[in-house]
């Protein structure tokens, strides 16, 4: 019966490459010489044109290229530099109509998927039913999501942004100063946000639970929820027998999403957390797990999705490299933080690893998919069971290899550096060989340092999520260079500068803040060590010796960030080293500024422009 389930779960993954290999397809639409009669591509080209008809877009190269990452890649950050100059009510609009075509599209896909599983009779009855009650519970978080992004990100923090002048510091404040934060498990201020804010009339604010603030939705989210539970009721799990898990799981996300008590909503949803820990089959679903899109009291986005794991993916040595680097560290800095440490290698050792694809996804996620996500995030449930860990390098460098060239990237690194790019992607084993040290050496990254206050103590600024992913990134590079041989310095220099040069783009995207943030501390890092010079034009030093220098600044400030953990002092003592506010977040290097000010003016005039050369 197992066996039969991996030869069904492979046929499934082999139809999302071939899906996603022919959507990339729409990318073809933007070349110029292709042949004039290529019916596949008049599919896409209308597909095209309906997008910016409905959104409110005249076509031009610009346009195409925006809408075609919008739908392709999920990415919002060419549409807004074309929008970059329009009132904000404008763009607000714009993004919302982006939002309602691509999740109609997407959703339209899987329910084609589906079918195909059903009238193949693929997985067993068991797992058809849960595939099937995920999409129909998806379905209404898609539509959740527009009610979701209005009250919250557009209306309330709008509001409090006005107010205190974008002083995320003060804002915090008056929030804990009104009590206007969910409290953790034992009354303290929680790290998160199961609720909302509104303003009475007398002018002061209160919070509502999800299920008075957005009451239809959680009503038919819960009753197609139990509808699932009702239709697994009559099957069993013949292959993994997790039936009751799966069942205890949906139940709880339920009593999660009724509960008026909202001190209450963090141990719910913990609870849910601790039911979807116990299921360990290769379909996962992911529920509201993270908090980028509210940078003020951090309300729990509206994720879900479903996630295939590759039933032959070989399983690496990133968890003991991370876990070896953490135990010299902590030894060699010598804070004693007996709960951290102890905590942090539970963790490590407990870690479920799954690496796959995504297999349907709705709600928050039509505005961006992650590469790999280390969950859940409430840190007592992790003490109890450590966490689980996603990856989807096949699904990011298809994406990748995809992606059209750019004249920006030849304009930034010249014809040489841009030509070794793309040549990286073509070199899979190198290629996964550096995902696995940055991306899932990022998510292990997480995991360190951390214990179940961490981040509630250590976010009085409102900064900690700016520090956490630059924590987590090099927490990876750092286990490579203490214990791997630099076999692939050239390969890893050149990934890690793209991405840290790239990140400059995000500036003015406050859903991404986290990665902009981190992207300037790597630049930081990066020009101190003399791998990058600015002169007129970008200077990239790809020697051993500037590499030697570079791997030196990270061991180095990767300790002195340690000791902040360990300490639990506010964030905002590390970054202001390297970071300031003004209207954006800028490095206070004047060298570094001064190029990623360069850049992000370049990034303006030409990221919708093709490398034509």
């Amino acid at each position: 019966m197992k066996e039969q389930f991996y030869h069904d779960l492979k046929a499934i993954y082999q139809r999302l490459q071939e899906e996603r290999r022919q959507l990339q397809k729409m990318y073809r639409c933007l070349e110029l010489h292709r042949s004039l009669f290529e019916p596949e591509l008049e599919e896409y080209e209308a597909l095209l044109e309906d997008f910016l008809e409905f959104v409110g877009l005249p076509k031009s190269s610009e346009t195409v290229l925006a809408a075609t990452n919008r739908i392709v890649n999920l990415r919002e950050d060419t549409l807004l530099q074309i929008l970059s100059d329009w009132e904000e009510e404008e763009k607000i609009a714009v993004k919302e109509r982006a939002f309602v075509w691509v999740s109609r599209f997407y959703l339209a896909n899987f329910e084609r998927r589906l079918e195909w599983i059903e009238s193949q009779k693929l997985l067993t009855p068991f797992y058809r039913s849960i595939l099937r009650g995920a999409h129909e519970v998806g379905e209404v978080m898609s539509q959740w999501q527009s009610s979701w992004m209005a009250q919250i990100v557009y209306g309330i923090n709008r509001e409090l942004f006005h107010l205190f002048n974008g002083d995320e510091e003060k804002i915090l404040q008056m929030l804990q100063s009104k009590n206007l934060l969910d409290l953790g498990h034992e009354g303290e201020v929680g790290d998160r946000c199961y609720s909302v804010l509104r303003l009475k009339e007398d002018g002061s604010y209160e919070r509502l639970c999800y299920a008075q603030a957005f009451e239809e939705e959680v009503q038919e989210v819960s009753k197609r929820l139990e509808k699932l539970v009702r239709r697994l009721g009559r099957l069993e799990d013949e292959v993994f027998g997790q039936k009751e898990e799966w069942i205890v799981y949906f139940r709880a996300i339920v009593e999660a999403l009724q509960e008026r008590d909202i001190d209450q909503l963090i141990p719910k949803w913990a609870d849910v957390d601790r039911a979807w820990m116990r299921i360990t089959t290769p379909i996962q679903i992911g529920h509201p797990l993270e908090y980028y899109e509210d940078h003020y009291r951090k309300a729990v986005a509206l994720e879900w999705d479903v996630r295939l794991s590759d039933p032959d993916y070989p399983q690496g040595e990133q968890a003991k490299k991370i876990e070896a680097m953490f135990r010299s560290l902590y030894q060699r800095i010598g804070i004693e933080a007996p709960t951290i440490y102890e905590q942090t290698i539970s963790n490590l050792q407990k870690v479920q690893l799954y690496v796959g694809r995504p297999f349907s996804f709705y709600g928050s996620e039509f505005n961006g998919l992650f590469s790999a996500q280390v969950v859940p995030n409430d840190e007592k449930v992790s003490q109890e069971y450590g966490k689980k860990i996603f990856a989807y390098p096949d699904f990011v460098l298809q994406t990748q290899r995809a992606k059209p060239k750019m004249r920006l990237t030849r304009e930034i690194f010249g014809e040489e550096l841009a030509k070794k790019f793309r040549e990286l992607l073509e070199d899979e084993k190198s290629w996964r060989a550096i995902y696995d040290i940055t991306t899932i050496g990022h998510e292990y990254g997480h995991i360190l340092w951390m214990d179940e206050s961490s981040e509630a103590v250590m976010n009085a600024s409102g900064m900690f999520k700016l520090a956490e992913e630059f924590k987590a990134t090099t927490g990876g590079l750092v286990a490579y260079f203490m214990y791997e041989a630099p076999r692939l310095s050239e390969e890893l220099l050149l990934d890690h500068i793209q991405r840290s040069v790239s990140l400059i783009g995000w500036m003015e995207v406050p859903e991404v803040l986290p990665y902009y943030v981190e992207g300037l501390l790597h630049l930081q890092g990066l020009f101190e060590s003399g791998v990058l010079r600015f002169e007129e034009r970008l200077r990239v030093d790809m020697g051993l010796e500037a590499f030697e220098k570079l791997k030196e600044w990270y061991v180095i400030t990767y300790e002195e960030l340690a000791r902040i953990y360990l300490k639990k002092e506010n964030v905002k003592k590390f970054l202001d080293k390297m970071i300031i506010k003004d209207k954006n977040y800028y490095p206070k290097d004047k060298g570094v500024d001064r190029f990623v000010r360069h850049y992000y003016g370049l990034y303006r005039q030409m990221s919708t422009e093709l490398d034509k050369e």
